[in-house]
């Protein structure tokens, strides 16, 4: 899929508020620092787009950006920040469950993961509530170029094997980079199956 544009649209902390209309959409999260606005802005191709920071937890609302007038890209805050209230966290957890169970129109959830440390109980904890809930979802690994390519094929398989403790089948998984621009053609690719689909059943 070329990007051809994309265009913030709304930032909220009311689902009721969400755009309206019945176009897919695509919803990137994961724990706080992951690089999310990162892959975001490799993946539209627009540098600033959403904005990075090295300060951790500072997506605090639910963003959407309008991708080539046909889908929405949905920036979601990121989840477990510890130096965040409790009172915060609290409410950034709600309003996280609140997009991912009342929003009818997503399509899939990207769920962040740092490939460059072991299964973290937190991650692994949501990635079992996405299950039981039935939300579809995949899986994309960030920063890839921190670690050499044995060492990031070693994290990714472990894993993987983690996760089929408790899941009979895995998710589809994406490995990134959004400093060497790797990983983002598979996941637009992707993106662009699923839409194929939607718009044909239309």
């Amino acid at each position: 899929m070329i990007i051809k544009s994309a265009e913030f649209v709304i930032s909220n902390t009311d689902i009721s508020k969400c755009p309206e209309g019945n176009m897919p959409e695509y919803a990137f999260i994961g724990r706080s620092n992951v690089g999310k606005s990162s892959l975001i802005n490799m993946l539209t191709n627009k540098k600033g787009l959403a904005m990075t920071s090295q300060k951790p937890g500072k997506t605090q609302l639910v963003n959407h950006f309008i991708i080539n007038d046909a889908w929405y890209l949905v920036d979601l805050p990121g989840y477990g920040f510890t130096q965040k209230s409790k009172d915060n966290r609290e409410y950034l957890s709600k309003l996280i469950k609140k997009y991912i169970m009342r929003r009818e129109q997503l399509t899939c959830l990207f769920v962040l993961i740092d490939c460059r440390h072991e299964p973290q109980k937190i991650d692994l904890e949501f990635i079992q509530w996405l299950g039981e809930t039935g939300v579809p979802f995949s899986i994309v690994f960030t920063k890839g170029d921190k670690l050499s390519r044995v060492r990031l094929k070693e994290s990714v398989e472990q894993y993987k094997t983690k996760l089929l403790e408790t899941w009979e089948e895995l998710p589809k998984i994406f490995v990134t980079s959004s400093e060497k621009k790797e990983g983002g053609e598979e996941i637009l690719d992707y993106i662009d199956d699923i839409n194929q689909g939607i718009f044909q059943n239309k």
